[in-house]
């Protein structure tokens, strides 16, 4: 959870976002041998910070740099109490986040690996989980993660927030990278906890700083409407027990709707800058759709459907298809979706992607066929990291085994 402010503020320092990443752990590491006799401190995050910090100073005097600039980071430390570090965290972090971001977004890098270690440093996945997200091997993301760190180191990348034309070539990578930083948090890769709310408020807080950096950007707008509109069910996607809640069960009377209205202003702050709509921008209007529906059974799944296709034309990939086989499913039966999603078996992309089947049990069982159905469902169970999300898998398999099959 403090991984990212930690290793954002140790680039800060040490200006090496790989030596960052080494002094973070090394305070962890710190922290599992004490707090155990001494009891977890009142903020650990700044417990963390501070001790990784002192670790950084160790490290540059060891390596006898100038002078100067050890005296310039140790006034930062010396004398500093823990409630200090709270206080400077505060002021500070916000600002460091986003530098990291741009920092490991940078263009001497190539897009996969920016977004790459962008999610191992700020969301702190594995390379196991990022190379799920990717659709690629482990060994490669671990390559590219490996590399990119060297690469940044060499070339003396600034840790900055840029501005004009810079700022500019490196948006999309920065827009990818906060969009699947909140995907994680919406819908957790691996782990016993369906959701990371934490994760998805970070990942909102860094869209909304963009957005008032980069005002005139019509795609920044369009993912903070999207993530506003997602965060706003947040606390429906989860039952007492932390058990998944899809999306046409959930309560839409507990759905925020402060945060509706704010992801519908920035949809249309999008819409006023009088250009097509991006990615970002067609998705947050699916979005609006479920959200302006007042029930289940009033979502406008043609026009969903229709925006799917849009959003297919745009940014086309199979996950994109998937999705849009689903909206014709709801649109105009499950026959005509599982059209699409056959097809879509023979996409190598997807072969370890758990929401093929998942979705294909869905429309099998829709259609009567559940013994093809359970299958499917079993086969998504074994594919997903996700233990609740396995849980409910195997749930949905058990229904169609007890059900009768045509």
């Amino acid at each position: 959870m403090e991984s990212a402010k930690v290793i954002a503020g140790l680039t800060r320092m040490v200006r090496d976002v790989g030596l960052a990443e080494d002094l973070a752990q090394d305070a962890l590491v710190i922290a599992l041998e004490r707090w155990p006799e001494s009891g977890i401190p009142d903020n650990p995050g700044a417990w963390l910070m501070m001790t990784a910090k002192r670790r950084a100073i160790d490290l540059l005097r060891r390596a006898k740099l100038r002078d100067r600039k050890y005296a310039e980071i140790a006034r930062t430390v010396d004398g500093y109490t823990e409630e200090d570090i709270e206080q400077a965290i505060g002021e500070e972090i916000g600002d460091d986040l986003l530098r990291l971001i741009f920092m490991t977004c940078h263009p001497v890098l190539s897009q996969d690996a920016r977004v790459a270690l962008t999610l191992r440093l700020l969301c702190g996945l594995t390379t196991d989980e990022i190379a799920r997200s990717f659709l690629t091997a482990e060994s490669t993301i671990a390559q590219r993660i490996v590399r990119a760190k060297k690469t940044l180191n060499r070339e003396g990348v600034p840790f900055e927030v840029p501005a004009g034309e810079e700022l500019q070539d490196r948006l999309s990578a920065v827009l990818e990278v906060i969009y699947l930083m909140f995907n994680e948090g919406y819908s957790a890769t691996s782990g016993d906890q369906w959701v990371r709310p934490l994760l998805c408020q970070e990942a909102l807080r860094l869209g909304r700083v963009l957005a008032e950096i980069a005002p005139h950007e019509p795609e920044v707008h369009g993912l903070v409407a999207l993530m506003e509109i997602q965060s706003s069910r947040l606390k429906t996607r989860v039952n007492a027990k932390g058990e998944p809640v899809l999306l046409m069960d959930q309560n839409r009377a507990l759905w925020d709707q402060l945060l509706i209205r704010r992801g519908l202003a920035a949809l249309e702050r999008c819409r006023k800058l009088g250009r097509p709509l991006g990615p970002y921008s067609l998705q947050a209007a699916i979005t609006a759709c479920h959200a302006q529906a007042r029930s289940a059974a009033e979502t406008e799944w043609p026009r969903i459907a229709a925006l799917y296709e849009a959003l297919s034309r745009v940014a086309p990939s199979p996950i994109v298809e998937l999705n849009r086989a689903v909206a014709i499913s709801m649109a105009f039966g499950p026959a005509f979706g599982l059209q699409i999603i056959d097809r879509l078996n023979e996409e190598p992309t997807l072969q370890a992607y758990h929401l093929l089947p998942s979705v294909r049990g869905d429309l099998l069982a829709k259609l009567g066929r559940n013994a093809e159905a359970c299958a499917e469902f079993e086969r998504a169970a074994a594919m997903t990291r996700n233990e609740r999300e396995r849980a409910l898998l195997l749930g949905r398999a058990a229904e169609c085994r007890a059900a009768p099959t045509e």
